[in-house]
């Protein structure tokens, strides 16, 4: 029996240095939402290493779809591209400025692959071991519950929240 529902987000794109920016501002602002904070900076070091790598060698075009899937314990972040080519983990110079990204999503992840896709191209993937459901994650806050408990929030009414703040509400809409 599965005790948490999987939670997935999907974003297609063109893996342009402009786009790259805005994926990770994604994936840090989904995690977030998941309550997911402590693996933000490794999964945005992960999608970033990922998405260069399709903007540096995929062909035929830079057209890609980034998956971020959570099921119970596991974040695992996904990025398909059109190029068939698998990647290579490379053994890169001291000095060289480029050729570790590979490397450092080994360095930084739980596992990570590549599954080919024949001529469609191909998935490359790592993930990320997700703090414990019970121990980290809050509950969801239960907006308009019976009862305040330690487990639940309860959220004031608007005209309750008008009086607190001292702002006037009309009973009239508009």
């Amino acid at each position: 029996m599965i005790s948490q529902p999987s939670r997935q987000c999907t974003v297609e794109l063109q893996a342009l240095p402009s786009r790259i920016g805005q994926v990770r501002r994604i994936v840090s602002a989904q995690l977030r939402y998941w309550h997911l904070d402590p693996l933000i900076d490794e999964a945005a070091l992960g999608v970033t290493e990922l998405l260069t790598n399709v903007h540096r060698h995929a062909e035929p075009d830079k057209v890609c779809t980034v998956e971020i899937e959570l099921l119970l314990d596991r974040l695992t972040i996904s990025v398909h591209d059109h190029d068939p080519t698998l990647p290579a983990v490379r053994n890169a110079d001291a000095l060289a400025t480029n050729g570790r990204g590979l490397a450092l999503i080994a360095a930084v992840s739980e596992s990570w692959g590549v599954r080919p896709l024949g001529e469609s191209g191909k998935t490359v993937w790592f993930t990320l071991t997700a703090p414990s459901p019970a121990i980290a994650l809050p509950p969801y806050p239960l907006y308009g519950a019976a009862a305040s408990t330690p487990f639940t929030q309860t959220r004031p009414s608007r005209a309750a929240r008008g009086r607190a703040t001292g702002v006037a509400r009309s009973p009239v809409a508009g």
